[in-house]
């Protein structure tokens, strides 16, 4: 990989941090284009070049149309989705003529991105997943009884998810999280430990897979720290999504483990953070990157080996200042993070490795301090992050609206 150069479509997410991460320790020059002036992914010697651009959210046009011309410009090896931005490309691929970029085709994208159309699916491939219900009137709130998740079908970060407890909630939610292109269903919880599946699909083939277990808890309910794990009960669910789908490019799958079962409960369209991956033997990114550019593929499946441990100190942090919320246990917790207690013990940072990348302590340096003084701001961090990065599925129409007035 050395000598290349990749553009990421965003890098306020912890997803294309550590995908820098991943690309700058082999070698890969990358560059980034956001719409914040200081994504955290900005912060690192493996940063060559920050570009900026329009928000994709609130101009998704005018986005494409940046993006396009970068790679335009023939410097780049490829295009890599860090975030929701692989639904924006698979809606314009017509928009980005110049973008060597793997996704797969929007028809694709639309049985995965609508949490509803998600579960219809599963049930269709008789995957399993927790009990859920489509709610069109408030007495179907009560269908599964409490406590319920309440989940908006198009959603960010954990942005439209409510666990609730009796019919007050689940009303106040209904109300606050549904609109006319946004349907909500109800889901009960699923028992076991919370793990990922990823992969990367080659028009339906899949090249290489990866499963983590939650070892500590981000904002929103993520992954701060994972551990590589052996599942191919899970390894198997998602390559019959992928053949399903005839799937290009990356995927995730969210799920929870319980006696070697798996209840899937949600689905990234894209790869989430690779750090975990790659330590276990399989470079997400580096797989995109051929994917796109038509580089020789494994000829079998790469599945990671189990065992390995990986943190990311900040995002444990920020995590803390969620829940509990106290500066007490945002301080304990970077305290275990920092020295490997407990199920970090032997674990590698991924996020911000300070003793490779010196620049990246400045991220935590300005964040962790301000939740430490006020866990609350935890709040406004995490939105503006997502603000940064976030697409949505009105964007999309837009975006494919245009693709088909340019086509014709």
């Amino acid at each position: 990989m050395h000598g290349k150069r990749v553009l990421l479509s965003e890098g306020s997410s912890l997803t294309a941090r550590e995908t820098l991460t991943v690309l700058g320790r082999r070698g890969v020059q990358v560059e980034i284009v956001s719409a914040s002036s200081a994504p955290i992914a900005q912060f690192s010697r493996w940063c060559r070049r920050l570009h900026h651009a329009p928000a994709p959210a609130t101009d998704p046009v005018g986005y494409l149309a940046g993006v396009d011309a970068l790679m335009a410009t023939g410097r780049f090896t490829a295009l890599i989705p860090t975030h929701e931005q692989a639904w924006l490309f698979a809606a314009g691929r017509r928009l980005l003529p110049h973008a060597r970029v793997a996704v797969a085709d929007i028809g694709a994208f639309g049985q995965l991105e609508s949490k509803v159309r998600f579960a219809r699916l599963l049930d269709h491939l008789a995957l399993p997943q927790p009990a859920w219900a489509e709610v069109q009137q408030e007495s179907d709130l009560d269908r599964l009884g409490f406590p319920v998740w309440v989940k908006a079908a198009f959603s960010t970060a954990g942005s439209g998810v409510r666990h609730v407890h009796n019919h007050h909630e689940a009303v106040s939610a209904w109300h606050a999280l549904r609109s006319p292109d946004n349907p909500v269903m109800v889901q009960q919880s699923a028992p076991g430990r919370y793990r990922q599946v990823q992969a990367i699909f080659d028009h339906g083939r899949l090249v290489a897979a990866a499963v983590s277990e939650q070892l500590a808890t981000g904002v929103g309910g993520s992954a701060a720290a994972r551990l590589s794990v052996g599942d191919p009960v899970a390894v198997d669910a998602i390559r019959r999504v992928g053949e399903h789908l005839d799937w290009h490019g990356g995927i995730d799958l969210d799920y929870f483990s319980s006696q070697g079962q798996p209840q899937f409960i949600e689905c990234n369209p894209r790869t989430v953070e690779p750090g975990n991956a790659a330590a276990a033997g399989v470079n997400l990114p580096q797989l995109l990157v051929d994917l796109a550019t038509g580089a020789p593929l494994p000829h079998q499946p790469v599945i990671a080996r189990a065992g390995v441990r990986t943190r990311s100190t900040m995002a444990i942090g920020l995590g803390a200042a969620e829940s509990p919320g106290t500066r007490r246990g945002i301080g304990g917790a970077l305290l275990r993070a920092v020295a490997r207690r407990g199920p970090l013990r032997g674990s590698v940072e991924v996020l911000t490795p300070v003793l490779h990348d010196p620049p990246s302590i400045i991220p935590p340096l300005v964040t962790l301090p301000r939740v430490l003084a006020n866990p609350r701001a935890v709040e406004h961090l995490a939105g503006r992050s997502v603000g940064a990065y976030a697409v949505g599925a009105s964007a999309v129409a837009i975006v494919s609206a245009a693709a088909v007035g340019q086509s014709g």
